[in-house]
């Protein structure tokens, strides 16, 4: 298919995307972002025992009956208990026992008084005032019950997961192995930074920009360089990536010059799946398979990398992968800076949104082969086919990149 819709585009993409069913476990502090495969639930009840919330004396709440300030009732001291220790014996009615928050409240005991409201000496205590059953007093289970569900099965797991999953004790958890993404650049004119720019080469900016960009999202890309101006060579190096990648990204090689080698790639290693999408920047990606691999060659114009980028892979990052948040949102924003320029197809510019105020501000560059001002930017302006130039104030449909 050629010269569709993004809609349709990425429909097509996600046609051919399966989401990853492979399973692996990994250690608890490895854990953090990674996408759980299965419910996890309490194994016990926790906290495991009965415990004090403060530092005092447990005891019977039935030996301070009648207890008041001036006549105050004396328990005798039989023992201690800090958090992590244990007291094994029974408390019998008339004594009491100090423990410290956290400790385990012993068999016989029901309560806490604080220790601050009680006077200790000649190894017992006077307790000024009645204290009831279970005053002062955290059950067993009070924060998760034995069976209760703590993360569900798709579930990206978080700081506050992995917190809780630890209070329970699972050393490692079952996860859905990684999604495996390879990257290249194509074109000779490319040159890796750190070497002396030779006349007519540019610096490649699109490799470190989206190989970063998917490491921000989480993923850890493999990250190939720049691959030759020869279609045979470079798609013998992306045929090699069929069994070890489940994505293959590409910039560049994609429109209709002496060099746009990705044509010929795709007829040699899979079948494509369409060439060119409606939109502005980026108009000349394709999408291909090639086996089981999914290839997606987008332009080598640095903003219309980054914008198809954005808008074509990150919703098939985010199925192969199963995490919703890879996906972006969408708003409604009013432009504080006018955009002088008719739109006969659908464009999509860069701009910064502000959350709060809803007020959407434009860098003074949208040419598609620069990137001086994305840095500032966290928004695409969708702006729909036809449409004549932008004025200050008008609202419009914004695209959250971040």
């Amino acid at each position: 298919m050629q010269d569709i819709s993004v809609e349709q585009a990425v429909d097509m993409l996600l046609g051919r995307t399966k989401e990853i069913e492979d399973v692996e476990r990994v250690p608890l502090d490895h854990a953090l972002g990674r996408v759980l495969a299965e419910d996890m639930r309490a194994p016990f009840p926790n906290p495991p025992f009965d415990r004090s919330p403060l530092d005092g004396y447990t005891f019977a709440a039935e030996a301070t009956k009648g207890a008041t300030e001036r006549d105050p009732v004396r328990l005798a001291v039989v023992g201690e208990e800090c958090a992590g220790a244990f007291y094994a014996k029974r408390v019998v009615l008339g004594t009491a026992v100090r423990i410290m928050t956290g400790g385990a409240i012993p068999a016989g005991c029901d309560c806490v008084v604080r220790q601050e409201d009680v006077l200790f000496e000649a190894g017992g205590i006077t307790v000024p005032y009645e204290l009831h059953h279970h005053e002062n007093y955290c059950f067993a289970g009070e924060d998760v019950a034995e069976g209760a569900l703590l993360a569900r099965q798709g579930e990206e797991l978080s700081a506050a997961h992995i917190g809780v999953l630890a209070s329970l004790g699972f050393a490692e958890l079952p996860v859905y192995r990684r999604l495996r993404v390879a990257i290249a650049s194509t074109g000779d004119e490319l040159m890796l930074p750190g070497t002396p720019l030779a006349p007519g080469k540019i610096y490649n900016s699109n490799l470190y920009l989206l190989s970063s960009r998917l490491r921000e999202m989480g993923f850890d890309p493999m990250v190939l360089g720049i691959l030759p101006d020869d279609a045979e060579r470079a798609a013998a190096l992306i045929a090699r990536y069929r069994e070890k990648a489940d994505l293959f990204l590409t910039t560049g090689g994609v429109s209709v010059g002496k060099k746009d080698i990705m044509h010929g790639v795709v007829k040699t290693i899979g079948e494509r799946l369409f060439w060119r999408v409606c939109m502005k920047p980026g108009a000349p990606a394709i999408g291909y398979t090639s086996g089981t691999m999914l290839g997606i060659a987008l332009s080598g114009n640095p903003f219309a990398s980054y914008a198809t980028f954005e808008l074509l892979v990150r919703p098939v990052l985010a199925k192969f992968a199963r995490r919703a948040s890879v996906l972006v949102h969408h708003a409604r924003g009013v432009l504080a800076d006018a955009f002088p320029k008719k739109s006969l197809g659908r464009r999509f510019i860069r701009a910064h949104f502000d959350a709060g105020t809803g007020r959407v501000t434009l860098p003074e560059q949208h040419a598609s082969g620069t990137l001086s001002g994305l840095a500032r930017c966290n928004a695409f302006v969708e702006i729909p086919a036809g449409t004549s130039a932008l004025k200050a104030g008008a609202e419009v449909d914004v695209v959250l990149l971040k």
